[in-house]
C-alpha cells in the first residue's frame, strides 16, 4: 500500500490558516494528490442552493452523493472519525487538515499580530509574519518558529513532519 501522510494546520479565526492551506496544497498538488479536511466547528458552511435537487435531497436526513462527470459531492449528516473520512478520500498522497485541534497528528499553529500561546500545547511548529516579534513570548524550545510567507520554508516543514496515517 502506498504511504499516505498528513499534517495540520490551526490558528485562531482569521489568523490565515485558509490561505497557508491553499498555498501549500496549490504547490504539492504539483507533484501529489492531495486532500483537504477543513474543521467548521460553528457548523457556518453552507453546502448547496436551496431549490436544487441535492438540497432538497439533502433535507431528508439521507447520506446523499452527488456525481457528475468531473466531480462527486458527498453531503453527510452525520460527523466522521479521520479514519472514516480516510477511507473515503481514499486516493491520496498527502492530507492536509484545517482545524480539529484534538486530531494527533503534527501541527502548525498560524499567528498574526499576537500569539495565543494556549496553542503551544497541540502544536509542533508556529508560523507568524512580521506583525509579531517572537521574543515577545516564552516559545518552547521544541516548537519550531516558520515563516507565514515562506511557503518554501512551510513546505519544507510539512514534507519533514507530516506522519503516516
Amino acid at each position: 500500500m502506498k504511504k499516505r501522510v498528513a499534517v495540520a494546520f490551526t490558528g485562531p479565526s482569521g489568523s490565515g490558516k485558509t490561505t497557508l492551506v491553499e498555498k501549500v496544497s496549490t504547490e504539492l498538488i504539483k507533484t501529489q494528490k492531495v486532500a483537504i479536511i477543513k474543521n467548521d466547528p460553528k457548523d457556518k458552511a453552507v453546502f448547496d442552493v436551496e431549490g436544487k435537487d441535492s438540497y432538497k435531497f439533502y433535507q431528508t436526513g439521507a447520506e446523499v452523493v452527488v456525481t457528475s462527470p468531473t466531480r462527486t459531492t458527498y453531503f453527510s449528516q452525520r460527523e466522521k472519525s479521520l479514519d472514516e473520512i480516510v477511507t473515503m478520500i481514499n486516493d491520496f498522497d498527502i492530507l492536509l487538515v484545517e482545524g480539529l485541534k484534538t486530531l494527533p497528528l503534527p501541527r502548525i499553529a498560524i499567528f498574526r499580530n499576537k500569539i495565543d500561546e494556549t496553542y503551544f500545547d497541540c502544536s509542533e511548529a508556529i508560523a507568524i509574519d512580521d506583525t509579531i516579534n517572537p521574543s515577545d513570548y516564552t516559545i518552547p524550545e521544541n516548537i519550531d518558529i516558520l515563516d507565514l510567507n515562506d511557503l518554501e520554508q512551510i513546505i519544507e516543514w510539512v514534507k519533514n513532519h507530516a506522519i503516516s496515517i
